[in-house]
């Protein structure tokens, strides 16, 4: 937890200042139950008027001023606190941000969520209670001893048995309920999974009537939680009667012994009465730490989590070679015996491609289920980097380039269809963020989507719903591709863009693309063979590697597995 701390350094003079007034805080209250038996003992037990009037005056002064840095210091902890947070949250999001798909694969999406939103909440809370405890909690400790032992040393022998006791019974308490704490974020995580994965699949679960299963799933993530935190909630109820039977006991051995030391003319009745304030102090001092004990180990649990997420180096990065000019490359794509293994995996997702695509052509890729396709499409954009050989963009390998101006050059579709929330136009001008609206217009038509774009209630300012799912699949698509038309790059690639298309709109926006990426390289994707049959150039990939390599006809002569799957899709007429 130390190391996220270093992210408090903005905050170096506010955190000095809250010190300050917590210290003033504790001066002010070690020093009321003083004036409190000055009262009894010169006022009360005198009879003098006066004197209990102006000390009384004293009293409410310092009592106003405690008060007041009381207040100051809870607001400033507050604004480091919630300023800490938002830092951490920022640099989580942007380290994620920068992460290859293999890190995502690595920790889980759903536990990426708890971790920048949950976790960082236990330590930006656990923060707050420890910039008003930790200076707090000690002063109040020892300024109490101090002051016990100046109102009667012999009394204080009474607290010498009732603290180490205190002190044993909050360690066992405590350490009972340490790893119910420590488990509560592994079942929390748990539980965002299963609702994540509820809410994101409602769609299949209802379609196979899963959803009494569903619920049972999360009953049980949701019981497993409640379970656990019910047991700590009953190990750390204890803690409280336990302090307070101690603190009472504490408090009758006080004024027992401290009354036959009054009987004997060693103390006044004010110095009693101050001594029992004192030891209410140092006991409530010793509950301020077990509250830190239990909280502290939470918080690092959380802590280490995100130190995990920003300590995991990205496996895709830059290079600290010379950045590449973006202007005067161009969108050849070569492949040259590629490679590319998956974490874990029993064979090669990829073995040995090579092949090259060409500016103002279309480069087909088919192949069965499982057989490498968008696998090789994600070597491009660097979302995975090639394990052996090389992946070059005009003539560059694409890990010499940096990043930004790699997928400057790029515009993916990728295989499912992603919409954010926000208008149709905030969705397609998401591929360029200066595109005109003529702009937008006209990459909507080529993508075929202009049409029933305009039949929606306010057109390109219709509101789409969180993931678009007020559309249906076929007009995502064409949503998509028209935000990867509006960029106007060198280098389209469509995965699998077309599949949720009918056979007639799919062969217009084909006939459409041709005209606008006439000089750009372009490469499909594609389960269908009516997709890819008018490519200049159709590879075909059978288990990871290259089974042929040509035009529809001249793989129809050649390619036993090309023709295995136009077989399969299509009847003799159409083939030819």
């Amino acid at each position: 937890m130390l190391k996220l701390f270093r992210f408090l350094r903005p905050y170096r003079i506010v955190i000095v200042l809250v010190m300050a007034l917590i210290l003033m805080q504790s001066l002010a209250e070690l020093y009321l139950p003083t004036l409190m038996a000055d009262i009894v003992n010169e006022g009360v037990v005198k009879g003098d008027t006066s004197y209990i009037w102006r000390m009384g005056g004293y009293m409410m002064g310092v009592t106003i001023i405690g008060t007041v840095v009381s207040v100051l210091a809870s607001l400033y902890a507050s604004r480091i606190a919630s300023g800490f947070g938002r830092i951490v949250r920022g640099k989580v999001f942007s380290h994620v941000e920068s992460f290859s798909m293999h890190e995502f694969d690595k920790i889980g999406t759903a536990s990426l969520i708890t971790r920048t939103t949950n976790d960082i909440n236990q330590v930006q809370q656990v923060l707050m209670m420890m910039l008003r405890l930790m200076v707090m909690a000690p002063m109040m400790c020892i300024g109490g001893i101090i002051m016990a032992l100046y109102k009667d040393a012999e009394l204080t022998l009474v607290l010498v048995v009732a603290l180490p006791v205190l002190a044993g019974a909050i360690w066992l308490i405590v350490s009972k309920g340490l790893p119910y704490f420590k488990a509560i974020q592994k079942k929390l995580d748990r539980l965002n999974l299963v609702l994540r994965e509820g809410l994101t699949g409602i769609r299949v679960i209802r379609s196979f009537n899963r959803i009494e299963h569903e619920k049972v799933r999360f009953e049980d993530a949701n019981r497993d939680l409640m379970n656990n935190a019910i047991k700590v909630n009953q190990i750390m109820a204890v803690m409280m009667p336990v302090m307070m039977l101690i603190m009472n006991i504490s408090t009758i051995a006080i004024v027992w012994f401290g009354g036959w030391r009054i009987d004997s003319g060693a103390m006044g009745v004010g110095d009693l009465m101050a001594f029992i304030q004192y030891a209410m102090q140092i006991m409530f001092s010793l509950l301020m730490f077990s509250m830190m004990f239990v909280m502290v180990p939470r918080a690092s649990a959380s802590a280490v989590r995100i130190g995990e997420v920003l300590e995991l180096q990205p496996s895709v990065t830059d290079t600290a070679e010379t950045a590449l000019s973006s202007r005067g490359s161009s969108g050849v794509v070569e492949f040259h015996n590629v490679s590319f293994n998956y974490p874990g995996a029993e064979r090669p997702a990829l073995s040995d491609i090579s092949f090259s695509a060409l500016p103002g052509e279309v480069t087909a890729i088919i192949g069965g289920t499982g057989s490498g396709k968008s696998t090789l499409f994600h070597l491009i954009p660097r979302f995975f980097d090639a394990a052996g050989g090389s992946v070059q963009i005009g003539g560059t390998d694409v890990t010499k380039w940096p990043q930004d101006q790699l997928r400057q050059y790029i515009s993916l579709v990728p295989q499912k269809a992603v919409l954010f929330s926000g208008s149709v136009q905030d969705n397609i001008r998401y591929g360029k963020e200066d595109a005109t609206d003529e702009e937008i217009r006209q990459a909507a038509e080529t993508a075929q989507a202009l049409e029933f774009i305009e039949t929606m209630p306010e057109g390109f300012q219709s509101v789409l719903a969180q993931g678009g799912t007020n559309l249906s699949g076929g007009q995502k698509q064409r949503l998509s591709i028209a935000r990867a038309l509006v960029r106007k790059p060198r280098i389209y690639l469509f995965d699998d863009s077309f599949s949720a298309l009918d056979y007639k709109t799919d062969a217009k926006l084909r006939a459409a693309l041709k005209e606008v990426t006439s000089d750009a390289a372009v490469l499909i994707v594609a389960q269908r063979v009516s997709t890819v049959m008018d490519a200049d150039r159709i590879i075909v990939l059978d288990e990871g590697r290259i089974a042929g390599v040509g035009t529809h006809r001249e793989l129809m002569e050649d390619s036993e597995v090309y023709r295995e799957i136009v077989a399969s899709q299509l009847s003799e007429e159409e083939s030819a």
